[in-house]
This record gives structure tokens, C-alpha cells and sequence, in this order.
């Protein structure tokens, strides 16, 4: 008889371990799922060529701390590479995540795939560029449109409400990209009928290429008194084209996000000012957003993160500090 008891409490123990380690441990009272069962929710940026998405992920790992899940974050090497950028989403699909958080590089080219997280029931979480679809059930980003006729209303100040000026942006494809070139064309052309954009080119977010295009754009256009670069990289890359072409400090460029970069110019003078979006309460959104969908709590469609403008009169005030970016 004691060789059995002995034999029923070995048994007993042994399956009380293999339940432990397949994460049968309750949830903690806090409502968060404990370490052992962690939600798992891998982020999908558009790339890692600018800080900004450094940015992001820092309010992501924030995010990710206080709610006690488990995140990746990763992106393709530069915002071109929509194929590469797909390669990681069917990865992180592979991989059965709670939910995903996705920037569309191309907001259509990915649909299929978060068609196929929405047929497992896995929430997908847009953040900054969100998808030309209804399957993100909450996209975390800056109101994009209002943000560029924003930088419009400053450029049609700086420059006197009237003359020629030029966009440079990072692409046509992602949310971002259209909706920032909409603000802003749109802006001009309903509040200001004596300002004319006379060229919108794209260069992809990189600097070098946004360099060129913004030479050509000074060279067959040397009445142009503004240009609107509409990301980072694009901004970085007017700074450059109009330094390099001897034309620093004769005409208005006004940038988006920041950068140490675009950060100097403003104090310098050489850039007039940029639009700041929040990136780290983008990222800490994101993930927020997931938690709370993965615990049955309500989330809006479209979480607004803000955006301010800044330039050389505020660019050191502390609310505007805090969404700096080197």
C-alpha cells in the first residue's frame, strides 16, 4: 500500500510540474496574464533608418513593462522595401501571436496576410501609417491630414500668402505619405489661391535621394520661396538640398518629426520650424490598445496622438522637449 501512495503522490508531482511549465499558472489579481502566460504581440514598423522609430519602440517597451506582455519590434532597413517588410509579417503570423501591431509601408500590399490574422481572430493594431482596410479593429496615430495643413497655415505665413513652393515626401503608398501630401495640397489650395505647388516628388524617406530630387526642384524653380518635407528623412534631405545649392537661408523649409538634424536647423535658423508627432506615445498606445482589445476592454477606432509645431521660440519648452526625438 505505501508503494503505491508513494507511486500516486510521484505521479501526482509530475504532473503539477508539466502543468506549471505549459504556463498553467493563474493570472495575476492585477487582471494581467502572469510571466509564465504572457501575451505575445510582435510590432511591425516601416523601417529603422530614422530615430523616430527608435522613438516608437521606446513607448512600446514602456507599454509592453506596465501591461506584462511580451513584444518584438522590427522593420525592414529602409522604407522601400514593402516586400521585405511582408517577409515579416508572414513571419510573425508563423510565429501565432495574441495580436500585431502594424506600419504599413504599402497599406493595401499587406491586406491578405492581416485578412488571415483576422480569420484566427488575432487583433491587428495599426500604429502611424495603419492600413487602407477594416481589419485593424484601432489604428494609433497622428491625424496626418490636419498635421500637414498645419505645416501649410505656417509656410503661407513665412512666406506671405503668396509665391511657388514644393513638397518632398517619402512615398505614395503608405498612409503617411498620402495623407500628408493631401493635407498639405489640399490646405494651399482652399484657403490660399495665390500660392502654387509647383512640384511633388517622392524619395522614399532617404536622405540622399530627397538631396537630389530637392536640387533638380531649386534649379527648374529658382522663384521657389518654400519647401514641406514631409518626414524625416525627406526634411533632412531639403536641409541638405538647400544648403547645397547655396540657397540656405533664402528660402522656408518647414519639416516634419525631428531628428538632431532638423533640430540645429530650426535653432540656426536654416530650417523655419517642423511638425512633432508623439512617437513614443504612439508606441505606448500601440501596445496599450492590443492589452486592452486582448481583455475584452473597448478601444476607439482611430486613437489620436497629437502632433504640435515647433520652432526656434519653443523648440526647448519642456512639453515640446518631451517629443523631441535626436
Amino acid at each position: 500500500m505505501r508503494g503505491k501512495s508513494l507511486r500516486w503522490f510521484g505521479g501526482l508531482v509530475a504532473v503539477a510540474f508539466v502543468a506549471a511549465a505549459c504556463g498553467g499558472a493563474p493570472a495575476s489579481s492585477s487582471g494581467s496574464p502572469s510571466a509564465a502566460a504572457k501575451l505575445f504581440i510582435p510590432m511591425i514598423s516601416k523601417g529603422f533608418q530614422h530615430q523616430f522609430w527608435q522613438a516608437v519602440r521606446q513607448g512600446a517597451e514602456k507599454a509592453a513593462a506596465q501591461y506584462n506582455v511580451t513584444i518584438t519590434f522590427e522593420g525592414p532597413e529602409n522604407e522601400s522595401q514593402v516586400d521585405k517588410q511582408i517577409e515579416m509579417l508572414q513571419a510573425a503570423i508563423n510565429k501565432k501571436p495574441s495580436a500585431l501591431a502594424f506600419a504599413a509601408l504599402d497599406s493595401k500590399a499587406a491586406i491578405p496576410l492581416l485578412q488571415k490574422l483576422k480569420d484566427q481572430n488575432i487583433p491587428v493594431i495599426g500604429f502611424d501609417s495603419g492600413v487602407d482596410s477594416d481589419i485593424p479593429v484601432a489604428t494609433a496615430a497622428t491625424d496626418n491630414i490636419a498635421a500637414a495643413a498645419a505645416a501649410a497655415d505656417k509656410m503661407a505665413t513665412l512666406i506671405g500668402m503668396s509665391g511657388d513652393v514644393a513638397i518632398v515626401a517619402h512615398d505614395q503608398t503608405s498612409r503617411t505619405g498620402i495623407d500628408r501630401v493631401k493635407g498639405f495640397t489640399d490646405q494651399i489650395k482652399s484657403k490660399y489661391p495665390n500660392i502654387k505647388i509647383v512640384a511633388t516628388q517622392y524619395g522614399g524617406g532617404d536622405q540622399l535621394k530627397s538631396t537630389d530630387i530637392t536640387k533638380a526642384i531649386l534649379q527648374s524653380n529658382p522663384n521657389l520661396k518654400g519647401i514641406f518635407g514631409a518626414n524625416e528623412g525627406s526634411a533632412v534631405g531639403v536641409l541638405n538640398g538647400v544648403t547645397e545649392s547655396g540657397k540656405a537661408g533664402k528660402g522656408m523649409v518647414i519639416g516634419y518629426d525631428s531628428g538632431q538634424q532638423q533640430m540645429d536647423a530650426i535653432r540656426s535658423g536654416t530650417e523655419a520650424g517642423a511638425i512633432t508627432q508623439d512617437p513614443i506615445g504612439i508606441g505606448f498606445k500601440s501596445v496599450e490598445a492590443a492589452w486592452k482589445v486582448l481583455n475584452k476592454q473597448s478601444v476607439p477606432k482611430n486613437i489620436d496622438t497629437g502632433f504640435h509645431w515647433y520652432d526656434k521660440t519653443n523648440i526647448d519648452a519642456p512639453d515640446i522637449a518631451a517629443l523631441l526625438y535626436k
